[in-house]
Order: C-alpha cells, then structure tokens, then sequence
C-alpha cells in the first residue's frame, strides 16, 4: 500500500485517491520507476517515497487551482527519476552539483521510458529552478517547484520526529537500566 507523507489516504485503495491513482497506476507499476525504492534520496526517504509525495500533493494542488491535475500526478512520480544515488556519485571535474544536472538525468530517463507531453517535460526539467535558470514555462511547473520543496521539508520533519523518538526511546532505556 502506498501513501503519501503527512496524508491520511492510500493511493490505491481511497475514495479520495482514486482519480490520483487512475493517472500514476501505470508509473506505479513499472519497473524502472519501481527501482527508485532502491535509492535513498532526503535523509532516510527513498527516491520513490519522495517522488509519490510530490506526485500526490502536486495533483491535489493543480487539481484545486484548475490545472493539469494528470500531468501533476505522471511529472511528480518522474521528477527525480535518476536511478543513483547523488552521494556515492563522484563529481568530474567541471560537472555541476547533482541539483544542477538531475532535471535533465530524470527527464531524459521519462521520455525514454514513457509518453510525455509538454506540461510534463517542463515540470520535470524545471523542478529545480531558480537552480534551472531557464523559468519555468507553465502554471504547473510552478506549482511543482514549491511542491517539491515542501515535500522536502516534510521528509525532512519526519526524520527529524525519528530521530528525537529515538533519543528520547534511548534515554529511557538507560535510566530503566
């Protein structure tokens, strides 16, 4: 079952997700998107995680502002669709940092393995901007700029609230001890 952080709702299994679903059931279920589990990606968030956070909340935001709401959900599920992991990855000399390059890795990855529109390929490419330069051409775009930041911090948060469980579980443990 999957869900994204901070939402209440299974993707697959929801009344309330299952417009959602019916746009990303395919991504879901392929297997290139599917290695993106293998990758850690914000602290201990997969790739995948990460990117069906981003999916979801940016269908629901470009859903309640009257945009391309399945562009949001296929171009969110793609966004980061890598396939490394940017810390093991030595850096040539001259390369730009992983926030640099990725849009064009991930969007390259999309067209070779899925049909993408216009709205998508920019949504993916310009993710990142201001780091992209290039602004972004489209509503969603936009949209998916701040949504993939927030899902960051939300990632973020939850390592965090782990991390302060685990002090405060430790803690007890040793004076029980």
């Amino acid at each position: 079952m999957s869900k994204a952080m901070g939402s209440r709702y299974s993707v697959e299994t929801s009344k309330e997700s299952r417009e959602y679903f019916e746009y990303v059931k395919d991504l879901l279920d392929n297997e290139v998107v599917s290695e993106m589990k293998k990758f850690r990606h914000h602290y201990s968030t997969t790739c995948y995680q990460h990117c069906l956070n981003v999916s979801y909340y940016n269908y629901i935001v470009c859903k309640k502002l009257g945009l391309n709401a399945k562009a949001a959900a296929r171009a969110g599920m793609l966004h980061d669709l890598f396939l490394y992991d940017w810390r093991d990855e030595p850096r040539k000399k001259g390369e730009l940092p992983h926030g640099f390059t990725h849009p064009r890795i991930a969007l390259e990855n999309a067209k070779e393995h899925f049909e993408l529109g216009k709205v998508e390929e920019d949504m993916i490419i310009k993710h990142m901007w201001p780091l992209t330069v290039k602004l972004p051409k489209y509503a969603e775009s936009y949209v998916i700029v701040m949504i993939d930041k927030y899902a960051a911090m939300l990632e973020f948060g939850v390592h965090c609230k782990n991390v302060l469980s685990n002090t405060v579980s430790n803690i007890k443990h040793k004076k029980a001890a």
